[in-house]
């Protein structure tokens, strides 16, 4: 009488060599998940963060960013001063800006720094919530941008150009955008431009109609980027589904294999 044969364990399955292979794989893939969780996890947390209040100490502008760089997001409000002048013409009306919570405009202009190569940096000089006010007092200044000046002002990131609304004219700008702007400045052969644009302090070129852009100091931020946590924490869960994958395909396999056994044995019961 022969002896029905016993099916395997998941044990003795999990030991053979396959099955162990699989298991190098699955440790090798951990390990990269953790390495990549590691990684995110060291972006998350600033060990230099600026110091509270940096911002509002004024800097030489290319003490802060190069022309045809981008700001660094510590630096996005830092307070700067830049010489040089106004070029002629060059003097553009942003709309949807705001000012105090009331939407207006901003009287935008092309300033020419002081650099050995031409550099120009794009300024928002004064709002007013009148289109016509801004028209008139754009105008003004391309008929006289006076003469060589030193602003002050805060640094802001370029806002991204966007094409004009539906209906609207051409020359209709929505976003404070250096790249937008520079498709309609004069003089741009070889010309450097900064990616931030400056917002200017009151005084020179506000001209009548036109008040000072309300530029308040940026939030201090985190130390903690919490979406940096979350994404380490994802790649710990990815890890973690290795092991899950290699378990749950091993275990698939034994059943697999029982259930064959089971079914030839119902079979031939001699």
């Amino acid at each position: 009488m022969t002896a029905e044969p016993f099916p395997p364990t998941l044990r003795e399955v999990m030991l053979r060599p396959w099955w162990i292979g699989m298991l190098a794989f699955a440790l090798l893939v951990a390990a990269i998940f953790a390495w990549l969780g590691q990684w995110q996890l060291g972006r998350a947390i600033d060990t230099s963060p600026p110091v509270p209040g940096a911002t509002e100490q004024v800097r030489a502008i290319d003490d802060v960013v190069a022309p045809g760089a981008y700001l660094p997001e510590p630096l996005v409000g830092q307070r700067v001063d830049v010489s040089g002048s106004f070029v002629s013409g060059d003097f553009l009306v942003v709309s949807s800006r705001f000012n105090d919570g009331q939407q207006g405009y901003w009287v935008t202009g092309q300033f020419r720094t002081v650099a050995a190569a031409p550099t120009s940096l794009a300024v928002a000089v004064g709002w007013t919530a009148d289109r016509a006010v801004a028209d008139a007092a754009a105008s003004t200044l391309n008929a006289d941008p006076g003469g060589a000046l030193t602003l002050t002002g805060r640094l802001i990131a370029d806002e991204g150009p966007l094409a004009p609304p539906r209906g609207a004219a051409s020359t209709e700008m929505t976003r404070m955008s250096p790249a937008a702007l520079l498709s309609w400045w004069h003089g741009t052969d070889e010309l450097a431009v900064y990616r931030p644009y400056l917002v200017a302090d009151a005084g020179e070129p506000l001209v009548g109609g036109l008040v000072a852009i309300d530029s308040p100091a940026p939030d201090e931020g985190s130390s903690v980027n919490w979406l940096n946590i979350f994404y380490a924490a994802e790649w710990a869960i990815f890890a973690g589904f290795a092991f899950y994958m290699w378990y749950r395909l091993a275990r698939d396999a034994w059943e697999k294999e029982v259930e064959a056994l089971e079914e030839a044995q119902a079979a031939d019961p001699a």
